[in-house]
């Protein structure tokens, strides 16, 4: 079961129940694929409220790698969500509410 308070989620995908969290390596990760300079900056880019079906993939790949999974983004890529294209959107904004304490989520 998720603890959010460590900043995990649960999420349905490729119809299974999984756990994400995105851990100090998953946020540097993240820093590196957006080429971010910071934590703050990752969390600005997502406060806008836009979101690319990469950028998906990329932050629940490192979501699902930061609770133990190994799984590559192209593995991320060719996974199902509950709800279909909405589905990965509402991941991302439950993971990313989550690990920054509600500031960064989608619209």
């Amino acid at each position: 079961m998720a603890n959010r308070h460590r900043g995990e989620i649960e999420a349905v995908l490729g119809g299974e129940r999984r756990t994400l969290v995105l851990t100090l390596a998953a946020l540097a990760e993240l820093e590196q694929a957006f080429g971010g300079e910071d934590m703050l900056a990752l969390a600005a880019r997502f406060e806008t409220g836009r979101i690319s079906a990469m950028d998906a993939v990329r932050v629940i790949g490192a979501g699902l790698r930061g609770a133990g999974a190994e799984i590559s983004d192209a593995e991320v890529a060719r996974l199902t969500a509950e709800g279909g294209a909405a589905g990965f959107i509402a991941v991302v904004a439950d993971l990313l509410s989550a690990t920054f304490g509600g500031g960064a989520t989608t619209k």
